[in-house]
């Protein structure tokens, strides 16, 4: 078998049995296969598509070109997966709440990827927290504590980091299949029983329309329970961030916020509650989404998902106080301003991707690969679509590391926002559910 072979046949539409697949994952991993070849095999996918049974049989592959994680567990190992956003940090709530209600959940999660939040980068935003840990170490804290959210190591998935690199510069990015399979790869490779997905739609989403955003969640839900991971998805808004918050320290305050009862954002814990109910069902430890929900808002309002989260914080090299003194442990930024807005009257439409890279030209975010973040800066006090506001009351507050830098952000949020004379409708929360 050869890799000019594998290309020739899905250019000609004849498919990728599973044994092609598996070569050319492996060539990739190895280096066997050169770029050119990858970039010829990734846009002959992106024009020729891949059939369903082709689907599961590349994401199976790029699972298996690196190590896949086994488990031995008094209960379902579970996680969750978010195809990105502005102000998303349900990832930080729901894996202590899952691991509270009975799951085990390694969260193997990612860095911020252009406009959108990177989990990673968020915790740490947190004095001492270590995402980078040994398998031997997450195995251990997982089976301690109920929860880690930790970084992928280099040897998950390593054919999805090879061939995600040369879809970026091969103009292959937005393939449905190549998508589905770089996801799924690296989160089935963390050897789950359950998966929930939540496939963002709108200005601040990677996918703008429903259209796009219900073919994703079609295509990742089919080929996880194809490769047998029960698995299903919510299609939800991202046409307004869906907190209040957009930075990687500010987001964990908010979170914290939300954990300790302090102050809950509603959007937030309505989202992380309606998937934490779903991922309960797919794993075993509820009847129905109602009794799933249930205990995931028992488990918040109880304090048992902030006690959890504590205890991956410190298993993870955080304050051992962190949930009773997080206002003081982190990071804070050396300018904060008001963004005033411009005209009275209510708040029609956000343009929410550009309210994620004024973050990232805070320097929240990475313009380049190696670029290091200020976790302490971003946007806070974010008003939602439909709000009234009178002239130069506040959309937002940026918290930046300059005043040079404040005045171009406040600058680019002032952009974002229309504001219009009439009440807008406010869109769902959560649009669909695909199963």
């Amino acid at each position: 078998m050869e890799a000019r072979g594998i290309i020739a046949a899905l250019r000609d539409s004849r498919g990728l049995p599973a044994e092609a697949a598996q070569w050319f994952a492996s060539g990739l991993a190895s280096g066997q296969v050169t770029d050119a070849q990858a970039g010829a095999f990734a846009m002959a996918v992106l024009i020729r598509g891949l059939s369903a049974d082709d689907r599961v049989g590349l994401t199976l592959a790029m699972r298996d070109s690196g190590q896949v994680l086994e488990w031995s567990l008094p209960g379902p190992v579970v996680d969750k997966h978010s195809t990105g956003g502005i102000g998303d940090s349900t990832s930080l709530l729901l894996a202590p709440a899952l691991a509270a209600c009975g799951a085990y959940v390694p969260m193997i999660s990612g860095r911020g990827l252009g406009h959108t939040g990177g989990t990673v980068d968020k915790l740490e935003s947190i004095p001492g927290y270590r995402t980078d840990v040994a398998t031997a170490d997450l195995h251990r804290i997982v089976a301690e504590v109920g929860c880690a959210i930790v970084a992928a190591s280099a040897d998950i998935a390593p054919a999805d980091r090879r061939l995600y690199a040369v879809r970026d510069v091969t103009g292959t990015v937005e393939s449905i299949d190549l998508i589905t399979a770089s996801i799924l790869s690296k989160k089935l490779a963390a050897g789950l029983e359950a998966l929930v997905l939540d496939v963002k739609v709108g200005s601040g989403a990677f996918m703008k329309t429903m259209e796009d955003a219900r073919g994703l969640a079609r295509s990742l839900v089919t080929t996880a329970n194809g490769a047998g991971c029960r698995t299903a998805a919510l299609i939800t808004d991202m046409s307004q961030p869906l907190a209040s918050t957009a930075g990687n320290a500010l987001e964990v305050l908010e979170v914290m916020e939300t954990l300790t009862g302090a102050s809950v954002n509603q959007a937030l814990w309505d989202v992380t509650v309606a998937l934490g109910g779903e991922a309960l069902v797919l794993a075993g430890l509820a009847g129905d989404a109602v009794d799933g929900e249930d205990q995931i808002e028992e488990a918040l309002e109880s304090g048992r998902a902030a006690e959890v989260f504590g205890r991956m914080v410190t298993a993870l090299g955080g304050p051992a106080d962190f949930v009773d003194r997080y206002p003081d442990r982190l990071p804070a930024a050396a300018v904060v301003r008001d963004v005033p807005a411009q005209a009275a009257g209510f708040i029609a439409q956000i343009d929410t991707e550009a309210l994620g890279h004024a973050v990232v030209h805070l320097g929240g975010g990475r313009l380049r690969g190696g670029d290091r973040i200020n976790p302490s800066v971003g946007l806070s006090d974010l008003q939602p679509i439909g709000e009234p506001l009178a002239r130069g009351e506040a959309l937002a507050r940026v918290h930046a590391a300059s005043d040079a830098d404040a005045d171009r952000a406040v600058a680019a949020v002032q952009a974002a926002f229309r504001i219009s004379a009439g009440v807008p409708e406010e869109p769902p929360l959560i649009h669909e559910r695909v199963a």
